[in-house]
């Protein structure tokens, strides 16, 4: 059964990574290591995500380039293929949001973006990110200095947009984003699939 929302939303927020582009951070490095469990070794301890949220919330590669290759001299240029190839660990759309944000927008649903996105990583990827263009403002963590789930950027997000936090759906793949937009006072949708959106905005009739 289909669960029936009555909340008005004036507005929906999407997420960019997992939800409407793939995001594969293995990718750049796939040719480099024949041992698979060399290459997981290398994602998880040279370059872990931990380290590549810092550039999300505005630490300037350069900076965490050569933090990182202090550490591990022998991979300084692995390190700094990071930044470089960065476009590689998106390989595609995810299957389906595309379609769903086109179906909001002939619906004439303002769009907009809250994405944790290294600011310069963001300004590499953005002009091959032509469905962008249906949003009419996008927070970038890296830009701003404050990265989901900090409440901060939800605020600065909601002042942005002019929407009030009770009025706009939040989409994410990250529970933890989820709950905090929620926390914010923002309706939220756990991303998982397509799917899962498209009845969700069906129910709100959105779409």
């Amino acid at each position: 059964m289909t669960t029936r929302f009555d909340a008005p939303i004036d507005a929906v927020v999407f997420d960019v990574g997992k939800v409407l582009v793939r995001w594969e951070r293995h990718l750049p490095y796939v040719n480099h290591f024949a041992d698979p469990a060399q290459l997981d070794w290398f994602m998880d301890t040279v370059i872990p995500l931990e380290w590549h949220a810092e550039h999300d919330a505005g630490r300037p590669a350069a900076e965490l380039i050569a933090e990182r290759s202090a550490l591990f001299p022998e991979y300084a240029p692995l390190i700094a293929d990071w930044f470089g190839r960065f476009n590689e660990t998106i390989p595609g759309l995810v299957p389906g949001s595309a379609e769903l944000v086109e179906a909001l927008h002939a619906r004439g649903v303002p769009l907009y973006a809250v994405t944790n996105f290294g600011a310069d990583t963001w300004a590499g990827f953005r002009p091959h990110f032509p469905l962008a263009d249906r949003f009419l403002d996008v927070v970038v963590s890296g830009v701003e200095r404050l990265a989901k789930p900090d409440p901060a950027i939800y605020a600065l997000a909601a002042s942005r947009f002019g929407h009030a936090p009770q009025r706009m759906l939040f989409i994410d793949d990250s529970e933890a984003n989820v709950r905090a937009a929620r926390e914010s006072g923002w309706h939220a949708h756990h991303f998982i699939d397509a799917a899962g959106l498209e009845a969700e905005l069906k129910a709100r009739a959105l779409i």
